[in-house]
Parts: structure tokens; sequence; C-alpha cells
């Protein structure tokens, strides 16, 4: 149980902020479902809901001490991966055979914080061991399973959030230069290798080794050429020009035209980024990543500040995953980067999304409330 002076360090600004940056989403979501001419829509209503709730789950969580709930990284770890089966078995899918939902949830979502739980426990545990060959090809091993299942879904962008998470943790967890260095030269390698792929038209490496859809290798094709007639590189075109003709302040809100006429799709989604630069101009998207870089900061600053090895990787894993989820969603919608349909946190539309950034600032703050006992504490 956490004692009254532990209750004195929750981090109340870190809070506002999320409330801050949340607030930014759901008004957003409201000019892209257009409330002010068809009133408050589903999505409107349950962004709302799906806050309130979450709000329940961050303070539980804050309140439970973080070694209790990695206690159960074993159990948790296995759960993860029963639900993700689970998906593949019996969740709900498209008509083009996408399947993420399993009872209105998508499981890929949770996995990302599950992932971050037991990472930081088996890093823990193995601390001293992190450099030895064989826990660290047993820990991408571990990870590999619920990447393999994600990407089987297929949900490309949440699978890669598990590989950031991965890199994260490990490098946080003291991983020896000489591997990082060797992973730079791997993945350097395969971008040049995907790259010269990317430029024949049968793509034998992502079709044959990578087993990438026909729609993800079309992503990658139109942002290698910038085929803006291409009907996948569709929302990126249209989010670039509502980006753009926010210009510094913005048309105001309900008056963006790229977005209130349905030029851009999933506007409530992925793309709310750009609703906001066509609404509230350079400065709204400055005001947004500002928020975003102080809720990342505090997470590292917690990290610093922890009592505990297993609290710093907590900590960190959750700032990682937030930072490389902005920097992808950020890159998408700018056309930085080729349309990989990644969530901005706090700001999109989603439940499961939601509840998982909750979560995980929940635990944030509950490794921040923890403080070391003094010599006359029981």
């Amino acid at each position: 149980m956490l004692t009254k002076k532990q209750f004195s360090a929750f981090d109340f600004i870190l809070l506002i902020l999320v409330i801050a940056l949340v607030a930014c989403g759901i008004t957003a979501i409201g000019s892209a479902t257009r409330i002010n001419i068809n009133g408050p829509g589903g999505e409107y209503r349950s962004q709302m809901i799906w806050f309130a709730t979450g709000m329940i789950l961050l303070l539980a969580v804050s309140f439970i001490d973080y070694h209790t709930i990695c206690r159960f990284y074993i159990p948790i770890y296995i759960f993860n991966t029963i639900l993700l089966v689970l998906v593949l078995l019996i969740g709900d899918g498209d008509e083009i055979g996408v399947r993420r939902w399993l009872f209105g949830l998508q499981p890929s979502e949770f996995a990302k914080i599950f992932m971050i739980i037991f990472l930081s426990k088996f890093i823990d545990k193995n601390q001293k061991k992190v450099n030895n060959i064989g826990i660290l090809l047993l820990v991408c091993l571990l990870t590999a399973v619920p990447f393999m299942l994600i990407k089987k879904q297929p949900s490309l962008s949440a699978s890669l959030v598990l590989i950031a998470i991965l890199g994260v943790e490990l490098f946080a967890g003291r991983l020896s230069y000489k591997y990082i260095l060797i992973v730079l030269l791997v993945a350097f390698s395969l971008a040049l290798i995907i790259y010269v792929d990317l430029l024949r038209e049968e793509h034998p490496l992502l079709k044959g080794a990578l087993h990438m859809e026909d729609y993800q290798i079309s992503r990658l094709t139109d942002y290698l050429n910038k085929d803006y007639s291409s009907s996948t590189y569709y929302q990126t075109k249209h989010s670039i020009w509502a980006i753009g003709s926010g210009q510094l302040r913005g048309k105001g809100l309900y008056n963006g035209t790229v977005n209130q006429l349905s030029y851009l799709p999933e506007s409530h989604n992925d793309f709310v980024f750009a609703v906001i630069g066509e609404e509230f101009g350079f400065l709204g998207c400055l005001a947004v990543i500002l928020i975003m870089f102080c809720i990342i900061t505090k997470c590292l600053i917690i990290a610093a500040k922890a009592t505990d090895n297993l609290g710093r990787l907590i900590a960190v894993g959750v700032g990682g995953m937030f930072a490389f989820q902005t920097f992808v969603n950020i890159g998408v919608v700018t056309g930085l980067l080729p349309n990989t349909g990644m969530t901005f946190p706090f700001l999109s539309y989603g439940g499961s999304s939601i509840w998982t950034n909750m979560l995980a600032i929940g635990l944030v703050l509950n490794v921040g409330m923890c403080k070391p006992k003094s010599m006359f504490e029981g």
C-alpha cells in the first residue's frame, strides 16, 4: 500500500497535461465527425466515455504498487498471447480479411502495455546477464511471438511499436554498444535491400520473406514515387493540403474545408493531427506537440528519479512508446513517412488506444510515487 508521503508525490502536472491533450483530441474528433452539423455523433460521445473510464483505470493502476503488478509478468505475457491468438481465431474482421477486434476491443493495443510490463520485469531480473547472447535471443524470441501474431491480423503499425518498445527497454537496460552497432548495421542493410526490392515489380523480399500484404507494399511504393494520383496516397495528400491551408492560426473550429467537406477519410482517427493543423494552424500543431513533448519528458524525469531499475524501465518504456507513436503519426500525416495507420497517443479516436495510454500513464505515476523507505520505517 502507498503511504501518505508517497501520495504527496503524485504528479498532478503530468495528469493535467494528459487531460489537456485528450481535451484537444475530443475537440478535434467533434470537428472531424461534424457535430456542428449533425449533432454529437457516436465517436464523439464514445471518446468521452472511453476517457472517463480510462481515468478510473489510470487512478487504479496509480495506487497499486508496480512491484505487485510486475510480479505477475509471466501470467500477463501468457494472457496477452492468448488474446492475440483468439483475435485470429474468433475475432471480428472486415470484408478484406483484417481481424483486429475481440469483443469490441483491440488486443494489439493492450499488447503494448503488457509487453512494457513483461520486458521491464524480465530485463530487471536478468540485469547482470542482459548482454548474454542467450538472454538477448530469448527476449527477442519472446517479443517476436506477439509481434508475429499482431502482424498476422494484419496490424503492421502496432507490431512496429513492440519492436520500438523492445529497443528502448534493452537500451535502458544497459545493452552493450557493440550490439547496438550491430543492430544499426543490420537495420541499414535491411533498409537498403527493401529499397532495392521496392524498385522491382515482383517484390520477392516483401511478399516472400516479409509476408507483406499488397496494400502495405502499395503504400511504400506510392511513398517512394510520390504518386499523388494513387488511392493509397489519397489520405496523405489531403492531410498535407489540410495542414498547409491552416497556415499560422488556422481557419477556426469547424471551419476546415478539407475536413468538413469529407476530403480527409479517417480524420477522427489516424489523421486527427491534420484536423488540428487546418483549424488551429501551425500554432495549434505546435501546442499539441509541446504538450506531448512535456508528457514524454515527464516520463523520462520520473524514470531518472525512480528508486529501482524496474521502475526506471517501466517509465522509459512508456516514454519511448509515446515518442515513437507520435513521431510516426506526425511523419505520416505530413508525408515524411509512408502511411502505417499509427494513432496519435491521447489525440486519436479509439477506446482500446485511450485505455492503453491511460494505463501506461498510471504506471508512470505509480513509479513516481514510490519512494525508498527511510531507516526508521518498517
